[in-house]
């Protein structure tokens, strides 16, 4: 009876705050990994979304969308969410996220054409976002594989021309995206061996990706995996088609923290929706 007079000493307190106080952790975390697996869900299926609005525009328009630009001032200067492309059928661009280097130089690299396209999870300027609000990016080939095409081999722009399309029929394969394993031993042009390609090279005519939860459009803070997606000018030379992809790192890893998720379309599958629509050969 004098004890339960006494009440909870101050280690008997100390126990039970600290059990709580782990409980309320424990129950945090649960929340937060909650939360952050849903985003990583919501933006696998926006990119999924994107991927099929752009076939779909392919099998209506005989041809890819180019990208859109953030800060277009080159002809024709378009809304927000539209692509750039001008009377040749050229995709232009001059603005930060383009990486493009002028006037039809490079890899065709920019952000998702959500207006173009009918994609509509958009930020308030009307261009697409992931779930983390950060713009989704877009890349198509530009080129083609010299004698891949069985009429002539023309010369760029090839999948985002209806006209280079129609005429080719469905031989020719697409000359310089590729998707690498790593950043480490990549050149301008190449993953550097076959070991280090996700794909065979000559394959991918897009690719669609987010730059994840930290949104590395600024690459001095990401890592050298993230670094290559987002063009940084550590990587020589900066305007090429090589991207890199894996599953999830943290900034332990080698090449620091990797969140970025991507889907692509091959050759195959875009000439595949194009004769099915009777649009090729």
């Amino acid at each position: 009876m004098r004890r339960s007079a006494q009440g909870f000493t101050l280690v008997e307190l100390a126990v039970v705050f600290t059990i709580v106080a782990l409980l309320v952790a424990s129950l945090l975390y649960t929340l937060s990994a909650q939360t952050e697996q849903r985003a990583q869900d919501d933006t696998r299926r926006r990119l999924e979304q994107a991927r099929e609005l752009v076939l779909s525009f392919a099998v209506v328009k005989g041809r890819l969308p180019c990208p859109a630009r953030s800060a277009n001032t080159t002809a024709p200067v378009t809304t927000a969410g539209d692509e750039v492309q001008n009377a040749s059928q050229q995709c232009n661009g001059d603005s930060v996220d383009d990486y493009y280097g002028g006037s039809n130089a490079g890899v065709t690299l920019g952000l998702l054409p959500a207006r173009t396209i009918g994609f509509t999870q958009v930020d308030s300027s009307g261009f697409a976002v992931d779930a983390w609000g950060n713009r989704i990016r877009y890349a198509v080939a530009k080129t083609v594989l010299a004698n891949s095409c069985t009429v002539t081999t023309p010369s760029a722009p090839y999948f985002v021309s209806s006209t280079n399309l129609k005429s080719n029929g469905v031989a020719c394969q697409p000359g310089d995206l590729i998707i690498c394993k790593s950043a480490t031993g990549i050149s301008g042009t190449s993953c550097g061996g076959a070991s280090n390609q996700v794909n065979a090279q000559n394959l991918v005519v897009a690719i669609i990706f987010s730059t994840g939860k930290n949104g590395a459009i600024s690459p001095s803070g990401a890592g050298v995996d993230e670094q290559a997606n987002v063009k940084s000018t550590s990587l020589s030379p900066q305007i090429n088609p090589v991207f890199v992809f894996h599953t999830r790192t943290d900034n332990t890893f080698a090449n620091g923290e990797f969140d970025d998720q991507f889907t692509w379309i091959t050759a195959g599958e875009l000439y595949g929706r194009l004769i099915a629509a009777g649009v090729l050969p």
